[in-house]
């Protein structure tokens, strides 16, 4: 598995299910890291029956602002889910959205285990008619890119269906040098 994988999709895309299916290849007790904060009856609900899918088997950490902590505290295969809610919190606590990416980064450079980030690709619809949607979609772009730039492997989901945009082949992966072309299937 790779050491950082970067899952992109719309909402409802089955970038979650794909991640998860991802992360339970991988060894060790996987660590979910959930970024959302239950506000309401529906989100409740909503998070319930995600911890109910994944079964007994995930340690969840709820974190919806110290994203680049929760993931230096990680010993094991770890899932985060999502950059999209956790850049929205920034922004409504008021947070330098792009410095908090930046922690974020150097806290994946030093991960214990193999990362799977989940993220929304929100920047494929139509312009926001209000500066704060505009700024949202421009740190979520931001966001995207620096953490394509860092991951091994990036996929778009679309209706299910998993695209691979980038894999970076490690030297030595299986026996063979990087770019090689042979050796794990994508």
């Amino acid at each position: 598995m790779s050491r950082i994988t970067l899952i992109l999709g719309g909402a409802r895309s089955g970038k979650s299910r794909h991640a998860e299916a991802l992360l339970r290849r991988a060894r060790g007790k996987p660590t979910y890291i959930a970024t959302a904060e239950v506000t309401d009856d529906e989100m409740r609900a909503r998070t319930a029956r995600h911890q109910k899918d994944r079964g007994a088997g995930w340690v969840t950490v709820e974190t919806p602002l110290h994203l680049a902590e929760a993931v230096a505290a990680s010993r094991g295969p770890t899932l985060i889910d999502c950059i999209t809610v956790w850049i929205g919190n920034l922004m409504h606590h008021g947070r330098d959205v792009a410095a908090e990416v930046a922690r974020l980064c150097a806290a994946l450079d030093g991960a214990k285990g193999p990362i799977v980030i989940v993220s929304n690709e929100a920047g494929l619809g139509i312009v926001p008619d209000n500066p704060m949607a505009r700024a949202f979609r421009d740190h979520q772009g931001e966001a995207n890119q620096r953490l394509a730039a860092i991951a091994d492997d990036v996929i778009l989901v679309a209706a299910g269906l998993p695209l691979r945009l980038k894999t970076t082949r490690r030297r030595g992966r299986q026996g063979r040098g990087a770019g090689s072309g042979r050796g794990r299937k994508a």
